[in-house]
């Protein structure tokens, strides 16, 4: 019996980015089992039919997933909710339906209310990029990922260890969380820092003059800091009005600290900035990629990679061939809104971009930030 006996045939409920990847490396993986999707468009459909990776043909009703032995809900979260309420009744026994959603608590709560505990575990794959649909889909966005998984109170450590084995098999690093402290972790990680950003640059943009001085300079640091203000509008609208309570806990916590931080300055309180700043570098070296602890600014680049033995030594080897120095090198892995396994640091820009065209030239698909 192969490794797929425990399921011969996955559904799709939202066919993007997302759902589109875990569906082709799935597969890649295993070509014998039977994939269905449906989604917000027949022409999604239609190119997924045409690159052989669904045997429908057209847009699926919610009976057709009857018999399937997964189902990935890969819609915006309020959508999941009501593709869950129809699926209630309309599945066999042993089915395993999963979310892919950045927030867990409104989903588990329809879990509940619906009493389909027993057959639900959620999923957030921290993996993606500002590009959307289908055509972007690739089997390789979820390698070595952190892919969360939240079960229910109901579910059973052998149907666990079922869906942490598959997600495994995607690629991904499978992580156990409670449903509430995932919200709250990827509200203070992800969540909080976007807000941080939007509020940034909308205050650089009201407060900037005629001349635009400050776009004009803006570089550096303020470019990092705010990278991720580009990310998708409606998506954060969304992301608010699903983690509010402890997007809001965080804002406040934030705010009393920032406070705090403003009546160190404005008492010339040195020391206290000196400690404050202090305590703040510490901890974030301690996260940074293992091999960097330097304050130095390197160039850096992502590159797409398959987690297969002598990857990261042939990306190496080929630098090293043109004698292109590096700096620093490491897996990436939580991008959920980034692209790129492998983070690549480079001493200067020009070596930077030797290193992107030799990469680009070989085959690598190469991010830059």
């Amino acid at each position: 019996m192969g490794e797929h006996d425990l399921f011969q045939k996955i559904g799709f409920i939202g066919l993007g980015l997302i759902g589109g990847s875990i569906a082709k490396k799935i597969h890649t993986l295993y070509p014998d089992v039977t994939i269905i999707a449906t989604a917000g468009h027949q022409e999604t459909i239609t190119e997924a039919y045409g690159e052989h990776l669904i045997s429908n043909q057209n847009l699926c009703e919610i009976k057709d997933f009857y018999d399937c032995d997964y189902i990935f809900l890969c819609t915006p979260v309020k959508r999941n909710i009501e593709y869950l309420r129809q699926l209630k009744g309309n599945i066999k026994n042993g089915c395993i339906i999963t979310d892919v959603g950045s927030v867990k608590t409104d989903i588990h709560e329809e879990v509940t209310a619906l009493a389909m505990e027993d057959c639900f575990i959620g999923g957030h794959p921290m993996a993606g990029s500002e590009k959307t649909g289908l055509k972007n889909a690739n089997e390789y966005l979820l390698e070595n990922a952190y892919y969360i998984l939240t079960p229910t109170t109901k579910t059973s450590p052998e149907r666990l260890e079922e869906f942490r084995s598959l997600v495994t098999q995607l690629g991904a690093v499978a992580l156990v969380l409670d449903y509430h402290l995932h919200d709250y972790a990827t509200a203070a990680i992800s969540h909080l820092p976007h807000m941080i950003a939007y509020s940034l640059v909308n205050l650089v943009h009201q407060i900037d003059d005629d001349k635009e001085t400050m776009k004009t300079i803006a570089a550096g640091g303020f470019k990092d800091i705010t990278r991720i203000a580009s990310s998708s509008p409606v998506m954060w609208q969304n992301i608010c009005a699903s983690n509010r309570e402890p997007l809001l806990s965080l804002m406040d916590q934030y705010l009393a600290l920032l406070t705090k931080l403003r009546g160190y300055i404005d008492s010339s309180n040195e020391q206290a900035l000196l400690s404050f700043f202090q305590q703040a570098k510490d901890y974030r070296d301690s996260i940074t990629l293992p091999s960097v602890k330097s304050p130095t600014v390197y160039y850096e680049c992502f590159v797409d990679l398959v987690d297969e033995t002598g990857g990261i030594a042939a990306v190496a080897g080929l630098l090293a061939q043109y004698h292109i120095s590096i700096k620093n090198i490491g897996i990436v892995n939580n991008r959920e809104f980034e692209e790129g396994v492998l983070q690549l640091a480079f001493p200067d820009k020009q070596t930077l971009t030797r290193a992107k065209r030799l990469l680009t030239d070989n085959g690598y698909m190469v991010h830059e930030r």
